[in-house]
């Protein structure tokens, strides 16, 4: 990437001013730190005394970091670390290597449904005896660049952990009273387990009014609507592992959830010359899936092999009714929409870890089935009952059998300087059955290469270059409708998955007793890039551009008050900036991604008072979307587009902590605007414009958390 394009100015800009801000302190606290490590300056502040410099270069936090958050779990703790955010673990395409920013006693997590997120939280904080925060480079884990956090854990009896959270919405009088989990973790011999249960419980919605005009401005009809919504999952999850010997560890992992989703959305549309109408629509969404992964790290020859499986299933069903009743008497008109689906995957995969040459290799290899059955149904309001009609391209079937293999190395050239390569080739089999049946088979070469330089204790640089295959969607393959928008996608059989060649550069600078900063440049150059694309003869569908480019600009970073005579009170930040660019492939101009989140800033401000057990704080957070683009329209949809909250804990009310919040203070909205074309909009005139505004109202939210 050109030196000189204005994002890595950007980037040097950042750096530079926040090291010139706290650069006279900062030096004089990089030489208390050299005293205290060496052991000449013994009066050291405990919480000085809590952060370390590793042997490879990161930073190491103790407990006693984290004491002044009254910490209840190992995600509370990760959250406080200065400029660190978890990233990865996305859950597409395979296990493949290791991708998430966050390890457990240095070992990758192999459950996909069981985000790092998730397995955190259920870590008490007792059981936490140090964060690393390393560069991904030094480690022998192929695939892991940029900060990577090591929680170390310690075993011990059994405990537990609970939290309830509630919280409720005044303006659409909804309300959430079943939110939250409960955890429990031990060891029986050399059995340990860790049992959770949780239920995700949200409320949501809008009260709004909508308005249609023609191309010239004119009011065509204006929209008054309530919008609520409701969305349940609970859930229950069991993580074993068992010691056989120092050496051989296993691990099991098993995960069971169900998700019940409600939107109900009623209308009341009028306007001149118009008759009055009520319009219902209804959107119902029921899943259950479960997920079942292994793995065993045993010694093998020279090395170690690594064996796991993974099998994982969704079923669900999804119904959308739209129904329009007249004032006048007329037969009520409408349309429903039925999706009946069941996913699977399957995941087989071996990796085999030595050391060679004085560097850590890996030959991996993995086979993944994935497939998708789904039965779509579309029906028409007919003299009060609903009557299927044809909609053959909607239903079918999709497979994917893939293998690969590849070979990673990972060597540290000097004390400084560290290499990570990985090559390998992926072999794909898609086929689909239904009324569009296909098959294509797809050969792929797969890798990356990567540079990690630490020029001084707590100035770290990575730069990765990574050749990347995307995973496919297997419902995009298929038809499906809107009703709500008057929208259908068609079936595409010829779609394939994304490529991309990808660069990324990390810079990350511990700024000592203010904290830390962080920038990020990832920039990609796509092929195969999807996006909703005409189809000859008419309609649209999910299908393939020849070639795309996005560039993501991340900047975080952590200043902590206490050199200004504030203690306890820190401020995070993050910027991010998203730059795409592809070509229509409808009028053949340039543009940027449809529907892409193009900028998001956030502020946070927490104090924990000294020698108290209270801590309040306020964010403010905005974010915006691209426009989307559709053959016939062009709109955004976007809620806020900022927002702002405040809250209160307190960290012992009979040994528990209890969080109050406040939210949604400015006053956030949501949008959603779009010009409708009478055809083709490259081509055809606007047919009206429609522009529809949703208020959300205060948020409040409750927590209560303790331990057992």
């Amino acid at each position: 990437m050109d030196a000189n394009t204005p994002l890595l100015r950007l980037a040097s800009s950042l750096l530079a001013s926040t090291a010139l801000w706290v650069g006279a302190p900062l030096a004089a606290q990089e030489s208390d730190v050299e005293q205290a490590m060496d052991g000449t300056d013994t009066a050291a502040a405990p919480a000085e005394q809590a952060v370390s410099t590793t042997a490879d270069g990161g930073t190491s936090y103790t407990p006693e970091y984290f004491a002044q958050f009254a910490p209840r779990n190992a995600l509370d703790m990760l959250r406080e670390v200065p400029g660190f955010n978890i990233q990865g673990g996305d859950g597409n395409r395979g296990l493949g290597q290791a991708d998430e920013n966050v390890l457990i006693n240095g070992e990758r997590l192999s459950s996909k449904s069981d985000s790092a997120r998730d397995q955190l939280a259920r870590i008490p904080a007792d059981k936490v005896v140090r964060i690393e925060i390393v560069d991904g480079t030094t480690l022998d884990i192929p695939g892991l660049t940029g900060q990577v956090a090591n929680i170390f854990t310690s075993g011990g009896g059994l405990s537990g952990q609970f939290e309830w959270r509630g919280g409720f919405r005044p303006l659409t009088d909804r309300q959430e009273y079943f939110g939250g989990e409960a955890s429990v973790s031990g060891a029986i011999g050399k059995l340990g387990y860790t049992l959770a249960i949780e239920m995700t419980n949200n409320r949501f919605g809008g009260v709004g009014t909508g308005f249609i005009s023609d191309a010239n401005g004119t009011l065509i009809e204006t929209q008054e609507f309530y919008s609520p919504g409701a969305f349940d999952q609970p859930s229950a999850s069991a993580n074993l592992k068992y010691d056989f010997s120092d050496d051989v560890t296993a691990n099991l992992n098993l995960s069971y959830e169900k998700e019940f989703f409600d939107r109900n959305q009623t209308e009341f549309q009028f306007g001149p010359g118009l008759i009055d109408r009520n319009e219902r629509s209804d959107r119902k969404n029921r899943e259950t899936q479960y997920e079942i992964s292994a793995d065993i790290e045993f010694p093998l020859g020279p090395g170690t092999l690594k064996l796991i499986g993974l099998e994982s299933f969704e079923s669900g069903v999804f119904t959308q009714t739209l129904v329009t009743e007249f004032a006048d008497g007329s037969d009520d008109q409408g349309d429903r929409f039925i999706s009946d689906a069941d996913e699977g995957e399957r995941i087989g995969r071996a990796e085999y870890n030595w050391n060679m040459f004085d560097a850590d290799w890996q030959i991996s290899g993995e086979a993944a089935f994935n497939r998708l059955d789904r039965v779509a149904s579309l029906f028409e309001l007919t003299a009060g009952t609903f009557t299927e009609i044809a909609f053959p391209e909607g239903t079918g079937g999709v497979t994917e059998d893939r293998y690969e293999s590849i070979l990673s190395v990972s060597k540290q050239i000097t004390d400084k300087l560290g290499f990570q390569a990985s090559g390998g080739m992926e072999f794909s089999n898609i086929k689909q059955t239904g009324a569009a049946a296909n098959a294509r088979k797809f050969k792929r070469p797969k890798g990356s290469a990567s540079l990690a330089w630490r020029p001084e204790n707590g100035f770290d640089i990575s730069l990765e270059l990574r050749r990347a295959v995307g995973q496919l969607s297997f419902g995009d393959v298929l038809a499906r409708v809107f009703l709500d928008q008057g929208n259908q996608n068609g079936a595409n059989n010829e779609l394939v998955p994304e490529q991309s060649w990808d660069l990324d550069l990390e810079i990350n600078k511990t700024l000592g007793e203010w904290g830390s900063t962080t920038v990020s440049v990832v920039h990609r150059r796509i092929e195969d890039f999807i996006d909703v694309i005409p189809l000859t003869g008419g309609g649209e569908a999910r299908g393939n551009i020849d070639k795309a480019t996005r560039t993501d600009f991340d900047w975080n970073t952590t200043l902590k008050f206490d050199p200004l005579g504030i203690p306890g009170a820190q401020v995070d930040l993050e910027l991010q900036i998203v730059k795409t660019n592809v070509r229509d492939p409808l009028d053949g101009i340039e543009r940027v991604f449809s529907g892409q989140r193009n900028q998001r800033y956030r502020a946070e401000f927490r104090h924990d008072i000294p020698r108290s057990d209270i801590a309040y704080g306020t964010n403010i957070f905005y974010s915006r979307n691209n426009q989307y683009f559709r053959r016939g329209e062009v709109g955004r949809e976007y809620e806020g587009p900022t927002f702002a909250n405040i809250f209160i804990e307190h960290k012992d009310v009979f040994g528990l902590t209890v969080n109050a919040q406040a939210g949604n203070l400015l006053g956030g909205k949501g949008f959603f605007d779009r010009t409708v074309y009478d055809g083709s909009r490259d081509v055809d005139p606007v047919l009206f414009v429609e522009n529809r505004t949703a208020r959300i109202g205060p948020i409040f939210r409750f927590s209560v958390s303790g331990n057992f």
